[in-house]
Order: C-alpha cells, then structure tokens, then sequence
C-alpha cells in the first residue's frame, strides 16, 4: 500500500502594520533621500551563510546569446529524448534567475530537464549607467524578441513555449499579444501582476508625495534594486522578524537553516532598473492602470491582452504578498484564448516555485499541463 507523505502549509505572513499617510510619507521620503544621497546600506544575508555551503544555480548551463542586460542560458539536455516544443524561461528585471535553480532537489529547471523539456532561460545583468535609456519598448522589442529568435534558430523549431515569473511574466504576455505570429505555442505565467489596484504595498509607495520618479531617473539613471527592496520591507516592518524567527525555532535543522538562508539571499539580491523602465512601470502600471483598463504603450503600439489566443495557463499564489490575488486575477479573464486556465496554490511569491512544497504542488501540475502542448 502506497503513503503520500504529508506537506505542511507554509505560516501566514503576519499581517502588515496599519500605517497612517503620515507614517508612510515619513518612510518613503527618508528612503528616497537616502537613495540619492548613495547611502543606503544594502540588506546582508546572515553571517551563518558563510558556515554554510550556498552555492546555488549549479545545474550545467552556457550563455548563448547576449543583448544590453539580457543574457539568455541554454541547460544541457539530460535524457535522450525531449519534448520537440522549447520552453524559455523569462526572470523578471528585478530579480535574478538563480531562484529557479536554487539548489539540487530544489531546482524547477533540474526538474523541468528531467521530465524531457528543451530548456533556455532569459535572466538580467546589473544595468549600467549606459543602460539608463532602456525602457520596455526596448526589453519587448529589442531584448525578448531577439533572444525568441535566437531559441528558434538554435533549435530548429518555429515554435517555443514561454514561462514568466512575476514581471517576467509581464514581459512573456506583453510580447505574445504584440506579436501573435513570432512562434509562441504556449504562454505560462506565475504570479504576474495585471491590475495596479490591487499591488496595495506599491501603490503607496508611489502615490507618496515624496516619490518623484522623474527626480530619481534624471539624478541616477539607474535605479538601485536596494531601493525597491526598502520599499517592500519599510511597509512590512514585521516581515523580516518573522523569518528570522522561523529560522531559530529550526536552528537544528540544517537542511531547513540552508534552504531558508538561499531563500533570505535571494530576496536580498535584487537587481536595479534602468530609470526609463522604472518610469514606464511606475506611469503606465502602477499608477495609470493601463494593463487592465487599456491603452497600455509599448513604444507606438498598445497591448491588448485579448489578442492572446494561444493556450495559457496562470499560477498564483494564495499567500502572495509582491503580487497579491486582487492584482493578478484579471489576468485570466483578459487573455482571449480557449484554452485557459488557472491554478490557485498555498504557499507564498517564491515558495510557490522554489523549495520543497513547489516540488509536490507546482511542479507536477506545470509538466501535466505543458507535456500534451509540447510535441
């Protein structure tokens, strides 16, 4: 007789404090003027990780195409025979790739490989001060679309199935709407943000009056990833105590200690923006809305998410506090494909795709829903 061995749901992040306007004023204007003035501290994972092996990203993987920040890997093939459609990865901006890759057992490219999938991945170099100008007409139209066309030739195949995380996932929709004859088959998305209204931490943060977007492109050109993580934690002050107390409640547990550090390093490291893509995220999304209610610009063109007629299939997390339910649960009703669906899973923005409860609830439902639209 078989036994499915028992997952315990991720703890409920506690909830955010009640602050009043004025409290969130005070925060955001000290962190603006401590991102201009170049001295905000950056956020260090503990000591403890230096004790410990962290290596992450070791599945085998070569560069095989760069353009501006965008730097696109191929993984080794492990089995003989794999599925004929390839399957790109696209990161978001902000974030780096590795938390896909997080460790061996751990990994949702090491598992994507193994179950017979052709995989590249799309992840982000530090922008310099000479990528200030990028914007997203130049992530769609120049970064994305080449490294398709570059998926496409390298294998031979017209076709290619795109999976997005977070704003990846923004990107991967915005491009299969504007381009619905570039080769995408199949579009999947995790935990992409579609309405504003309901990415309540950010709204905040940038209807303050002390957030001047255009002040901080002009004065930096590029903005620090440190910045963008001082927001969230500056709204969610308890946040971080929690996690570290759930560290020391499982002190002993070195498997626990290490995957909890990997996760605390990668949510540390985040990724500056170039300031014209920050400026399109914070006018059109952020505060004009314009995904869901229309009109979104990409350079001369606008996105109409209904021209997505190819199969798609969201992921969101019940527990997300980056991209909560409210802002990303439109998206299934704004794609114009039949072949849709939805998947609403416990956990939290990164232990939906990393970790060991991703092993046993995303993982297995990605490879049932790509594996029949794969060959």
């Amino acid at each position: 007789m078989s036994t499915k061995r028992a997952v315990k749901p991720p703890p409920k992040a506690p909830p955010a404090p009640k602050l009043s306007r004025e409290e969130i004023e005070q925060r955001v204007a000290k962190t603006i003027e401590r991102t201009l003035a170049r001295n905000i501290p950056g956020l260090t994972v503990p000591d403890l990780e230096l004790k410990l092996d962290l290596e992450v990203g070791q599945t085998p993987k070569e560069l095989v195409y760069t353009r501006d920040t965008l730097r696109l890997y191929h993984y080794k093939p492990v089995l003989d025979e794999i599925y004929r459609v390839p399957l790109m990865l696209v990161m978001s901006p902000v974030a780096r790739g590795y938390i896909l890759d997080l460790a061996p057992g751990q990994s949702l490219v090491e598992y994507l490989l193994l179950q017979g999938y052709d995989v590249y991945m799309i992840d982000w170099a530090p922008p310099r001060r000479e990528h200030g100008h990028l914007g997203l007409v130049d992530y769609v139209e120049s970064m994305l679309d080449g490294a398709v066309d570059y998926v496409r030739q390298d294998t031979g195949e017209s076709e290619l199935s795109l999976v997005g995380y977070c704003m990846g996932g923004m990107l991967a929709s915005i491009y299969t709407a504007l381009h619905p004859q570039r080769g995408v088959k199949n579009l999947v998305c995790f935990t992409t943000p579609v309405n504003a209204d309901g990415m309540t931490l950010y709204k905040q943060w940038v209807e303050s009056k002390a957030f001047d977007v255009d002040r901080l492109v002009e004065s930096l050109g590029i903005i620090p990833g440190d910045l963008i993580n001082a927001s969230i934690q500056a709204l969610r002050p308890l946040q971080r105590s929690a996690n570290q107390l759930q560290l020391l409640n499982n002190v002993d547990n070195d498997a626990f200690v290490k995957a909890n550090l990997r996760f605390d390093r990668w949510a540390a490291d985040q990724l500056a923006l170039p300031g014209e893509l920050m400026r399109d995220f914070v006018r059109d999304f952020l505060r004009g809305n314009r995904l869901v209610d229309g009109g979104f610009p990409v350079g001369d063109k606008v996105v109409d998410l209904g021209k997505i007629r190819v199969p798609f299939l969201h992921v969101a997390a019940e527990y997300d506090h980056i991209v909560p339910t409210a802002a990303s649960r439109d998206l299934i009703g704004l794609i114009g494909s039949r072949d849709k669906q939805e998947i609403v899973i416990k956990g939290g923005h990164v232990s939906l795709v990393a970790g060991g409860n991703a092993v046993y609830r995303l993982w297995p439902q990605l490879d049932r829903w790509l594996a029949p639209r794969s060959v």
